[in-house]
């Protein structure tokens, strides 16, 4: 039996669409992440989740804390009993902001990300309006830019994504120096992402060329970069983080690294089957129900319509995983019907009635497109559990 003759047998009675995690695959993902980084504790991405059961399932298979993609999101995950959580990108939240400077457990268990003085006074400001009896410290790690820069001048090739405005030693310390001097607020660390690495697959010689520079490079600024932070805040910082699914193994072995992160390595979606570093291992799916066949060789399933986020192309439709089956290219995947063409006259036709499945081009994004998502295991609906949107949350 195929995977996805056990997923249709699965939710048989379920009606589509339908989101479902194969939990066999989730956990052997889970044990397969925490090996590649070969002891260094691994921090959950939870953008790339978005179900509070899967983050718990994360974390109970042996990962370390939670990156959250909002402070609003951490506050939640805080509340429901998650710890460590380090807010991955900047927030100007003030609510989130008045929130974290008015409750102790969140304060003492969720660290803000920051690279600019702006992302400062904005929490100087929360915390001059919060309690005033002595609470602990908000905890602090900047965001560096991590990113390969080739060349001088004019000439220079910027190789990643554009994050932080903080690159030097000395923007690094100017900014720990200005984080340390906000009362009530604690420099923690660094985090170090290069997208460069972790998030391109291995296409072409150039593109592990430069990754291969990039590992280099981000190795060898990383200690002065440590040095300039601690020098400007006189203590040691505990957290410097790194990596993500697609280069646990060069980030997990970087000097000064304490911890690295992943998340889309636990669903495979479909702009990860390139990646060398890994067996893809795809854990979440979609199904939809063919309601119509227009001639000998199609099929049109009804809705489907889910591109993932970024550069628009075919790279951000979900790929189709019932083997023999295609996406057209004139139509793609529509908002209410999705075509689909058999790609050899040996596949066996679809009719109506059957379920055809899906992959997102994405992790977390699918999750965004349903309430609740079914766990299987074999052939078998074992819990049905619900995503952030189900659970009324919206982060972003």
């Amino acid at each position: 039996m195929t995977l996805t003759d056990r997923l249709g047998r699965a939710t048989a009675r379920v009606s589509a669409p339908v989101a479902v995690v194969d939990l066999d695959a989730f956990d052997a993902n889970a044990a397969d992440l925490l090996r590649r980084a070969s002891g260094t504790p691994v921090r959950l991405a939870s953008k790339s989740v978005r179900v509070r059961a899967l983050v718990g399932r994360a974390l109970d298979a042996g990962f370390t804390g939670v990156m959250a993609f909002s402070l609003a999101e951490a506050l939640w995950l805080v509340g429901t009993g998650v710890r460590d959580v380090l807010v991955g990108y900047p927030s100007v939240d003030r609510d989130a902001l008045a929130r974290l400077a008015g409750d102790a457990t969140a304060r003492r268990e969720i660290t803000l990300m920051v690279d600019d003085v702006a992302q400062l006074t904005l929490l100087r400001g929360a915390l001059e309006q919060g309690p005033s009896d002595p609470l602990p410290d908000v905890q602090v790690c900047l965001d560096v830019d991590a990113s390969l820069r080739v060349g001088v001048g004019p000439l220079q090739v910027h190789v990643g994504t554009r994050r932080s405005p903080l690159r030097t030693p000395a923007e690094v310390g100017t900014l720990a120096a200005r984080a340390e001097a906000v009362p009530g607020a604690r420099l923690r660390g660094l985090m170090l992402y290069e997208a460069q690495v972790a998030g391109l697959p291995d296409t072409n010689p150039a593109v592990r060329l430069a990754k291969r520079l990039s590992v280099a490079d981000v190795d060898d600024r990383r200690g002065d970069l440590l040095a300039a932070a601690e020098a400007a805040v006189g203590h040691r910082l505990d957290l410097v983080n790194s990596g993500g699914t697609g280069s646990l193994e060069t980030s997990s072995a970087g000097p000064h690294v304490t911890e690295v992160t992943a998340g889309s390595g636990l669903f495979v979606p479909g702009l990860f089957d390139g990646y060398r570093s890994f067996r893809p291992r795809p854990s979440a799916f979609f199904g939809l129900d063919v309601v119509r066949v227009p001639a000998p060789g199609w099929a049109t399933a009804f809705g489907g319509g889910y591109p993932a986020s970024g550069p628009a192309g075919r790279a951000r439709l979900p790929r189709v995983a019932t083997a023999g089956w295609a996406l057209t290219g004139t139509e793609g995947a529509g908002e209410v019907m999705t075509p689909l063409r058999r790609r050899s006259a040996g596949q066996r036709p679809l009719r109506v009635g059957d379920r055809v499945w899906m992959r997102h081009a994405k992790a977390g994004e699918l999750m965004e497109r349903f309430d609740a998502v079914h766990l299987v295991r074999g052939d078998e609906v074992v819990d049905v559990v619900p995503t952030y949107r189900g659970e009324g949350k919206t982060f972003g």
